[in-house]
Formats: C-alpha cells, structure tokens, sequence
C-alpha cells in the first residue's frame, strides 16, 4: 500500500483527501490511500514522520512554517520562500520539503490577472507560510508588495492603516488568511472594501465557501475575483509528480 496524507491542525474543511481518493480511483491506483492527520500541536508530528510506510504528505495551516524543523532538507525554492508545503520521502528515507503553493498560486493568475507595467502593487492580507509563497511569486513578477496584519510585525501595516489611497493605488489584493472558510462563513478581512473599483483584483486563498464574504464584497464594487480551488489543483498536481518522481 502506498500511502500518502495531509497534516494539519482542523482538516474537516480540507480539499485535499478527497481530491486525492478521487485521483486514485479514476486512475485505478487501488494501492494508494491519503489520510488525514490531524495534530494539536506540530511536536506530534515527529511520530508520524516516523512511519515509513507513508510516502509523502502535503502540510496545511498553521504548520507550513512550523515543520520545517523536523525535515531533513528543503529543495532551493522552499528555502527561498521559508515554508512548505509538500514532503516526499526518498528511497533512501530523507524527508525533503518543497513548496508547491507557488506554482499554483504562479499559474493559476492565468487568465484572471490582467496587470501590466512597472508599476504593479499588491496587498497580501496575512503573514503566514502561505503569504510567503504568494509573495515568492508576486515578487519574481515584478510587484511591490505589502502585507497588512493585525500587528506590525516584519514591516505589515495593520488594517487600520488601509485608507482609500492605500487601495486605491493597488492592483491585487490576496487573501491568505483563513478568515471566511467554513463554517465561519461570515467572516472577512477588515478592509475598507467601500474603496474598492474595478482596479483591484481580489483573490481569495479560501475555496470553501466557493463565494467568500471577501469575494462577494469585491464583486459587488466591480473588481475581478478568484477563490483558491484552482491554485490547490495546481499545487496537489505538483506535489503528485514529486512523489512520483
């Protein structure tokens, strides 16, 4: 059997375990399994790393930074970017981390983000492993980046700070806190989303509900959004192809 998981600390809400089955079964991988591990704190994941039975496992809020530790390498862009979020073991047992967040949040701005020029900004709303792979890419394409946050911790500004220039003169405004993922449906970044126009794009990491708060008040001014199933599609392909190396 070739088992394959997610860690996490509240899985219930997770895409990834029944995007996985479903792979399994259309390609009629009878052998495989992915499992869902659900760990309190991230000290518990030593045990589970242990078990060489499991082949590779992908890493979800809040322990994308926090597992690093525990690994016995990281390729050159996870420890560029300082999180990950895939692990495969290799033959010889090494667990070595990458981040495939990157390439599907890189690819999935196709056909959504129209924005050109030297000029480009951004806001990403969290300072999480997640933010650092959005900012990894938003910086290789030449944007200027802000994080906002409830502190002003490694240079964020707090929401607070967000008046009508500050949004106004931005073209892309990424989600990637877990604010609005079900059941907490209601929930939203505290932004001045009265400032919004058709400038700014927003983009929404949470993809359950499909339609955020977030979304659904950035629609409601006229700007394009996204949610986040199409970047975990991208990055659960990326991580199936390291395994499977």
């Amino acid at each position: 059997m070739k088992r394959y998981g997610l860690i996490g600390k509240i899985l219930g809400y997770s895409f990834s375990q029944d995007y996985f089955r479903n792979k399994f079964n259309v390609l009629s991988l009878k052998d495989h399994a992915y499992e869902n591990f659900e760990l309190k704190e991230i000290e518990q994941v030593s045990l589970l790393l242990e078990d060489d039975s499991i082949g590779g496992f992908n890493v979800t809020i809040p322990y994308k930074e926090a597992i690093i530790p525990y690994l016995d390498g990281l390729d050159d862009v996870a420890k560029a970017i300082g999180a990950v979020n895939t692990i495969n073991r290799t033959k010889d047992g090494e667990l070595i981390g990458f981040n495939t967040d990157q390439i599907g949040f890189r690819n999935s701005l196709d056909g959504f983000l129209n924005v050109s020029g030297s000029n480009k900004s951004a806001l990403i709303l969290g300072t999480g492993g997640a933010a650092k792979a959005v900012e990894y890419v938003l910086r290789d394409m030449g944007f200027d980046i802000q994080y906002v946050s409830r502190t002003t911790k490694n240079g964020a500004i707090t929401y607070d700070q967000l008046d009508k220039e500050r949004i106004n003169s931005t073209d892309l405004i990424i989600n990637t806190t877990p604010l609005g993922t079900h059941p907490n449906i209601n929930n939203c970044p505290s932004i001045p989303y009265e400032y919004l126009t058709e400038r700014q794009h927003l983009y929404d990491l949470v993809y359950n509900p499909e339609w955020t708060k977030f979304l659904k008040f950035g629609q409601q001014n006229s700007c394009p959004v996204q949610n986040g199933l199409k970047m975990l599609q991208l990055q659960a392909e990326a991580a199936w192809l390291i395994w499977n190396k």
